[in-house]
């Protein structure tokens, strides 16, 4: 009998000598990290997993879907079955794209994680969020336990008397128990995290969850006091435009790279990261990506610009059509020629700089201007990097096309009978270039 022990007892020696070679934990030692778990539904779970992930104290977040009658489906499966409710085809309850949050209740309590979850969506939207439309994309919290139960409904009430003080509407939000988890596909699982340029939705109303009792306000869901909304008073009434910005939104550093960074254009521009228009302006609809650029003329939207991915030409084309008169944007945007001996700068003589109309750049100096006699205005050099060089076959003609580097826009054509020391001459419609002299 004690062969037998001895030989057991050897044999744990091995297996224990074995887990600690190859760092396994031994079978007699525990995990002292005591976890938890919430499922949350807040639309499409690329940004919703991205940001959530992001508070201190979250372990993991894993994309999938809950809350329907479906067993066992995938991503086809969720959308072929909203179709089948949209025709009234069926009655079976769909999933919800939701995450499920592991945290870590000795580092970030219960609350702070649903106020996050609260921040950062619009739980007052029903069937969709933003421009996601569907039961599958409603809010939702699927809890485990009463006391999850009663901490979801009493964060809930606090976040209503928020909204309601924003003048948002009623919390749409289901809070039931987990049913039917599963596990979305792997590509869906850190979706951002592969595709950092991939669909950034805005994040939020912009409306702060309450500072949870016994906690500072370092110790919130955010982590940091959102901005205010823009006010008002501070802007160009007038025509002002106001970029819609997101925090971690790829898509507004890039916009804030290729286009802000260079802004010269006559229109004023502020960006913020609140999603309501600046105090005492109106939106004519709620805000669903970012980034959104809108245009406010006399405190009103006129105009908006949703996305960007890096499309500078559109974006232009976009404001140019809000800023430019319609013969303007038949050259702009149409090729279109003015009428010669008609452009109200053919003979401007004063030192200055003619520029882009829309966005500001510097295309030619005054100094490189003569006169051709043919009507238009004409310069024998742009300045260096302003425009771009076309083949243009229109007309039955071979000519070089000339378009403003910054916006795209059309501005004439290049030939070659110009004086030196370039011998070119750039016959530019004079519509389509504002002077700003010296």
């Amino acid at each position: 009998m004690k062969t037998i022990f001895a030989a057991i007892a050897g044999l744990l020696c091995v297996l224990t000598a074995f887990a600690m070679e190859k760092n396994v934990t031994p079978i007699n030692q525990t995990n002292t990290i005591k976890t938890d778990y919430i499922v949350l539904g807040m639309g499409c779970f690329w940004g919703a997993e991205k940001r959530m992930s992001e508070i201190p104290g979250v372990i993991d977040v894993e994309s999938g879907y809950a809350g329907g009658d479906l067993p066992g489906v995938g991503y086809q499966q969720i959308l072929n079955h909203e179709r089948l409710l949209l025709a009234g085809r069926t009655t079976a309850r769909n999933h919800a794209e939701v995450i499920k949050v592991t945290f870590d209740p000795a580092q970030v309590p219960l609350e702070t994680v649903l106020a996050k979850f609260w921040e950062n969506h619009n739980p007052t939207q029903g069937d969709r969020q933003g421009n996601d439309i569907g039961s599958n994309y409603r809010s939702a919290i699927y809890y485990h336990g009463e006391a999850q139960k009663e901490l979801a409904l009493s964060t809930q009430q606090t976040y209503q008397q928020a909204l309601s003080t924003a003048e948002y509407g009623a919390i749409t939000t289901e809070i039931l128990p987990l049913k039917n988890y599963i596990t979305a596909e792997e590509y869906h699982q850190d979706y951002l995290q592969k595709n950092p340029n991939g669909y950034c939705g805005l994040g939020g109303t912009g409306v702060k969850y309450p500072v949870p009792s016994g906690q500072t306000a370092t110790q919130t869901a955010s982590g940091s006091e959102l901005t205010e909304p823009l006010n008002g008073k501070d802007l160009n009434f007038a025509q002002q435009l106001v970029i819609f910005e997101a925090e971690h939104c790829e898509y507004c550093k890039l916009f804030d790279k290729e286009v802000l960074s260079q802004w010269q254009a006559a229109v004023p521009v502020a960006t913020t990261m609140n999603t309501n228009p600046p105090t005492g302006w109106s939106l004519e609809k709620p805000l669903f990506a970012t980034p959104t650029i809108v245009l406010f003329r006399n405190g009103k939207e006129a105009a908006r610009y949703t996305g960007y991915n890096g499309e500078k030409t559109n974006f232009w084309k976009w404001l140019g059509f809000q800023l430019l008169t319609p013969e303007q944007q038949k050259i702009a945007f149409e090729q279109g020629t003015e009428p010669p001996f008609t452009a109200s700068n053919l003979d401007e003589k004063r030192p200055g700089t003619f520029i882009d109309p829309i966005t500001g750049a510097p295309l030619f100096l005054s100094q490189a201007k003569f006169n051709s006699g043919t009507g238009w205005p004409s310069f024998f050099d742009p300045i260096k990097g302003s425009v771009t060089y076309h083949d243009d076959d229109s007309h039955g003609m071979q000519r070089i096309e000339v378009r403003s580097a910054s916006s795209g826009i059309h501005l004439g054509h290049v030939f070659d009978d110009g004086p030196p020391p370039s011998h070119k001459r750039y016959c530019i419609n004079g519509n389509v270039l504002k002077f700003v002299p010296d």
